[in-house]
């Protein structure tokens, strides 16, 4: 990965990339859940088809809230229609003189078989409704699928159920459409609603910005709301406030914290004519900023674009059970009207030939595909939960089983996030460690600065009582004094040791990524503390791992190229890119895929947004931002780099327990549909209606099992 170190110290030009070499046919992949790709100002939500919706036609969805809100009504819909059809499926099974006959019980009322009929009616158009629509909208794509198949076999049962009730000599299959409808409505509810939280990166990047703004006129302040404000006006910018627009400081000097914005791990020192962000949190100081940038100028927007078009290019893998479905139509209208021309051919009557032929339409359609992909998302999305791993795209999911590289954002991912206190040493007797840390912290308890948190923070873990400090002074960019409990206590810089001609202890510097400073007790070297943006402890481990698996570990950070080269030796990472912007990341997801990689990002900052959405596999901790959440397609609850293990090992899996009931659910036909043709006739067997169900309920069951076998295997990862 020589390239790859290499790399780190070139400047990207992200306005150079090629874009004529982006894969644009991805983009219009129909199965795709994009669902930046819409134009939202055009879509008439009056006239959008409940009916069309399933896994495969996640794009008729918008965007945003009113999107989000109708995929939940469709999902509602979905469970209505599931339990209105099941409750007329009940007396539909228990009147049907096939399962009567079955199992050996007889019940008949007066006009049992209009009963029937006025119940299946009601099942087939109203539970019915969303694959007969689903049929129509395939039939005009010229792609049949599952919702092809599915009305296919449901229509055949009902109208040649209808025609035994009216007259036509047979046994009616009402038990067999309702039961089908029933199965296939749970099927797809199950998976919209494992499907649901179509992405809100792009609400969630705006919902940084404040809702107001303090613009100063002359000796007043006013609050606007955001969008009244314009270029040159000048806002006033409280502590702990976020900045409403990128801008120029004008008055006043703060620490702000941009780690959610640009990667840099510890607050950003910012004085008068020092640029803002907006977005980031100001420190314990007013300032009065500029306004430079507003709107669609903005910093966070041109983020917000970036998140926008790599969604747009992001790829999809087809809908396997489609692809099955496709066929099993092919195939089943193939065999079908196959079976009722043999049958005439060989002199039978019409009738049986029809029976022949409907047993084999029916068949086609096992309850088992239905459930073979549903049933697998909803328990590996639920078991993942429950082991760290939320799952937002299942797609992704299936195809983190092909990861190649692995690039991290450093700061909250491989490091905890917090600038902290790493080391303590005391190089006096006199003073132990604790004693170090107690007397700095009179000095830093009333600083904003990065070092003073982290020392503060320290402080409250170790439940260290802070004396008060008498006489404090700040020694001009090289530290603070102060008198604490009748000693000169100092906490300096080094360059206050060298201006002094005092010896900086040889290992005081065992870490290129740490910051250090250090304590004088009465005008004599006390001891040092060392403070750094901690690698978590798991780390190490993990990349152990992938390396093992052949997995490529890279890392891209907006931290200073010392620190990352430091973090990069560390962990034994095979590259790493300093001092990236957002859109160099989204070059580096680019440049690697383009080298034949299958990329996983992993992050949890704003700056990780357009990274996470460009690469094949998003990750983000769950300890970063909502949007680094929303735009990943699975977020590691509990921060811990050593669940992408778990991720991938458990995607590998689910994938397999997918291919498995898919060829079952599939190979039940290729040993039925012929049976029920009557292939064996001249044996003296073929297959009836009644062992046809048997033999449905039995795959169902298997795939079912079978799926269930998932909850062992995440436990021997």
């Amino acid at each position: 990965m020589d390239d790859n170190k290499n790399h780190k110290d070139k400047k990207m030009d992200h306005s150079k990339m090629d874009h004529s070499k982006m894969d644009h046919s991805k983009m219009e992949d129909p199965k795709s859940t994009d669902h930046s790709k819409m134009d939202h100002s055009k879509m008439d939500h009056s006239k959008m088809d409940h009916s069309k919706m399933k896994h495969g036609d996640h794009d008729s969805i918008p965007m945003g809230m009113a999107g989000h809100d109708h995929h939940k009504m469709m999902i509602a819909d979905f469970r209505k229609r599931f339990w209105v059809t099941l409750v007329l499926t009940v007396p539909i099974l228990f009147f049907s003189p096939m399962i009567q006959e079955f199992f050996g019980y007889s019940f008949l009322l007066p006009g049992n078989p209009y009963i029937l009929f006025a119940l299946s009616t009601v099942v087939y158009f109203y539970g019915g409704w969303p694959f007969l629509k689903g049929l129509v909208s395939e039939i005009k794509k010229g792609a049949p699928g599952m919702m092809t198949l599915i009305s296919m076999a449901i229509s055949v049962a009902y109208f040649y159920s209808t025609a035994t009730v009216f007259g036509l000599r047979g046994e009616d299959f009402f038990w067999e459409l309702s039961t089908l409808i029933a199965i296939m409505l749970l099927g797809h509810w199950i998976e919209m609603k494992s499907v649901l939280g179509a992405s809100k990166a792009l609400q969630l990047l705006v919902s940084m910005m404040p809702a107001e703004a303090h613009r100063v006129k002359g000796d007043t302040i006013e609050d606007i709301p955001l969008e009244d404000l314009l270029k040159d006006d000048v806002i006033l910018v409280k502590p702990g406030e976020k900045v409403p627009a990128d801008g120029i400081i004008t008055e006043g000097s703060s620490y702000l914290n941009e780690s959610m914005l640009t990667g840099e791990s510890k607050p950003v020192k910012k004085d008068e004519n020092d640029k803002v962000i907006g977005g980031s949190v100001n420190g314990n100081s007013t300032l009065k900023v500029k306004v430079e940038h507003t709107g669609k100028d903005s910093y966070l927007n041109k983020v917000i674009k970036m998140v926008e078009e790599a969604q747009k290019t992001k790829s999809k893998m087809q809908n396997l059970s489609d692809r099955a479905a496709k066929w099993l139509t092919y195939i089943a209208l193939a065999i079908g009207f196959g079976t009722l021309a043999v049958w005439l051919i060989l002199g039978f009557p019409f009738v049986y030939a029809l029976e022949r032929m409907v047993t084999v339409m029916v068949i086609a359609c096992p309850h088992a595909l239905g459930l073979a992909i549903p049933l697998v998302v909803a328990i590996s999305t639920a078991v993942s939960a429950q082991n760290g791993l939320l799952i937002r795209n299942r797609t992704a999911f299936e195809e983190s089983r092909k990861i190649s590289a692995l690039l991290f954002d450093k700061t909250g991912t491989l490091t905890k996030g917090d600038f902290g206190v790493t080391r303590i040493e005391s190089v006096n007797e006199a003073y132990s460690s604790e004693e170090i840390l107690r007397l700095s912290s009179a000095l830093e308890q009333s600083s904003e600065h990065p070092i003073a948190v982290g020392i503060i923070k320290k402080v409250k873990e170790n439940k260290v009582t802070i004396p008060n400090p008498e006489n404090f002074n700040a020694i001009t960019g090289k530290g603070v004094e102060a008198n604490v409990e009748g000693k000169q206590v100092k906490v300096v810089s080094p360059g206050y040791l060298r201006d002094e001609k005092i010896d900086i202890p040889e290992d005081a510097y065992s870490d290129a990524a740490e910051t250090v400073v250090f304590v004088l007790i009465d005008g004599k070297l006390a001891g040092y503390i060392a403070l750094a943006d901690e690698i978590r402890p798991e780390s190490a481990e993990a990349i152990k791992i992938f390396k093992k698996n052949n997995i490529k570990v890279l890392m891209a950070t907006g931290d200073n190229e010392k620190t990352a080269k430091a973090v990069s030796e560390k962990l034994g990472l095979d590259g790493y890119y300093a001092e990236v912007l957002p859109h160099q990341k989204v070059e580096i997801v680019n440049e690697l895929q383009n080298k034949g990689e299958f990329v996983a990002m992993t992050g949890d900052g704003v700056n990780d947004a357009p990274a996470l959405a460009k690469a094949n596999v998003g990750i983000a901790v769950g300890s970063g931002t909502d949007v680094a959440a929303e735009t990943a397609d699975i977020i590691l609850v509990n921060s811990n780099p050593k669940d992408i293990a778990n991720l991938i090992l458990f995607g590998k899996a689910t994938y397999n327990k997918m291919i498995q009931n898919l060829i079952w659910a599939t190979g039940y036909n290729v040993v039925a549909i012929p049976l029920a043709a009557g292939v064996l006739y001249s044996s003296g067997f073929v297959l009836g209606p009644a062992v046809g169900a048997v033999f449905m309920s039995l795959s169902t069951i298997i795939v079912a099992i079978n799926a269930q076998l998932l909850k062992r295997r995440i436990g021997k990862k």
